[in-house]
């Protein structure tokens, strides 16, 4: 298995976790449920773990594009806000420590908190996937591209 594959095959998960995830946030804000909330925590620590091995992929795969793209800006611009995805999730987990636990928090600012990184973190999520989405449709990042007559195939 070449190693081009894997930032692909690494990105999908997290990409479902994560999303699930911030919705679940939003919604537990203001409706909250115990055993939603841990389920909660799961699909974002899941989340969390996969956006990083993306992260990982991705940088591995960043010397071999890069070189090859039109607009290198793009690929820059996606690696960030993958590292800002990435924090907006960890605060967000943090939150939810925060609420979950027997500290004497005020419950109504860590909700708030909690709704405000979920719904940052779902829309930075829809830009990153955006931003790759560009970089392989419109820039051909990481495709091999066949010859005329196919003979590779």
């Amino acid at each position: 298995m070449d190693i081009q594959t894997w930032h692909p095959l690494t990105v999908h998960f997290p990409i479902a976790f994560l999303m699930l995830s911030g919705i679940l946030s939003l919604y537990l804000s203001f409706k909250f449920n115990f055993s939603l909330a841990k389920f909660n925590i799961g699909l974002l620590v899941m989340g969390l773990i996969g956006c990083g091995l993306s992260i990982y992929t991705g940088n591995i795969e960043d010397g071999k594009v890069s070189r090859s793209l039109c607009d290198p800006t793009v690929l820059k611009e996606h690696e960030n806000y993958a590292y800002y995805l990435l924090y907006i999730f960890l605060a967000n987990l943090v939150f939810w420590i925060f609420k979950l636990s027997i500290l004497k928090t005020p419950k109504i600012i860590v909700s708030v908190l909690i709704a405000l990184s979920g719904l940052a973190g779902v829309a930075c999520l829809v830009y990153v996937g955006h931003l790759g989405a560009s970089l392989v449709y419109e820039q051909a990042a990481g495709v091999d591209v066949p010859s005329d007559d196919c003979v590779g195939f």
